[in-house]
């Protein structure tokens, strides 16, 4: 189904891929093809993470979720790592979307935080280790306390860190301090991925290694110049940083994903819909990404065509 990519082979850019839908609801699995390939040909993507909250995964269905993960290895997993959002706020249903995109080829999974029951310090550990024991595949922590209402703290993290085949986190919890604190302690290897655009450059300052980005979907080939000039020129990547901050704001002034849905859709993809409880953006709203695209250097008519840099 594609070719395998270990824990240091995901690259240093992922996107967490939406989910396009038709105008009646249902997953649009051709076109979730399309974009995969364009992210990875055109965007720079090292790989891609499925079934993530960008992907507006709490609405879809485990059938979805796995035709989702298959369809884009069929279409890109020779060339990128391929993610599969496996975690949620039930150890046993994980395990069992681990067990299943295991199967599928999955080239890794992303655990996130337990969101809703909150259960601890000592539950964290619990669950994460637990579904980690169940699988071969490396494992990318997700801690996005904002969402999840409770923090993987550095302690809990640093000892998840020494289980063999968690490899990584995500960190959008948008505490500097911390994830400078975990990319100095955690064991050599272990990848500490931004999960916020916003902060990217300050994460790498510290000791990250990459980002897990939602405006990649736009922005994905500055995004990689950025991180990949940081080592040997750190002005560059201040510019970069200070270009798309107008853009990445855009993409989040309304709830994610349906920012970044409309943005895409100006790429000429066919992925404006959204699924309830989100509803599209208002007029004021659109102008709002229209407005942030052209100060990044991206043009586009009002009627929606596609727009190119």
């Amino acid at each position: 189904m594609g070719a395998f990519f270990g824990p240091r082979d995901w690259g240093t850019l992922l996107t967490a891929m939406l989910t396009p839908f038709h105008s009646d609801g249902s997953v649009n699995y051709d076109e979730a093809a399309r974009l995969a390939t364009f992210l990875v040909d055109q965007q720079k993507n090292d790989g891609l993470v499925i079934s993530g909250t960008t992907g507006e995964s709490p609405t879809l269905t485990e059938e979805e979720k796995l035709k989702l993960l298959e369809v884009t290895l069929e279409a890109v997993g020779d060339r990128a790592a391929i993610l599969f959002g496996a975690g949620s706020y039930n150890t046993a249903e994980s395990i069992h979307m681990t067990r299943e995109a295991e199967k599928r080829g999955a080239h890794g999974i992303m655990l996130v935080n337990p969101y809703y029951n909150r259960p601890g310090q000592a539950g964290l550990y619990a669950h994460f280790s637990t579904i980690a024991a169940e699988t071969g595949l490396p494992v990318l922590l997700y801690n996005i306390f904002p969402r999840s209402a409770i923090n993987l703290e550095t302690p809990t993290l640093l000892r998840l860190a020494e289980i063999p085949n968690i490899v990584g986190v995500k960190e959008a919890s948008g505490n500097i301090p911390q994830i400078s604190e975990v990319a100095s302690l955690a064991p050599e290897g272990f990848r500490v991925y931004s999960g916020d655009d916003a902060i990217t450059l300050p994460v790498l300052s510290v000791g990250g290694h990459g980002l897990v980005s939602v405006a990649a979907h736009v922005v994905g080939a500055d995004l990689k110049e950025l991180i990949s000039s940081y080592a040997s020129d750190p002005a560059k990547s201040l510019a970069i940083h200070r270009k798309l901050a107008p853009v990445i704001k855009a993409l989040f002034s309304a709830p994610s994903p349906v920012p970044v849905k409309y943005a895409t859709s100006l790429e000429g993809f066919d992925c404006k819909s959204v699924r309830l409880p989100l509803v599209p953006l208002n007029e004021v709203e659109e102008a709002t990404v229209l407005d942030a695209l052209a100060k990044v250097g991206k043009k586009t008519a009002l009627l929606g065509s596609p727009i190119h840099a």
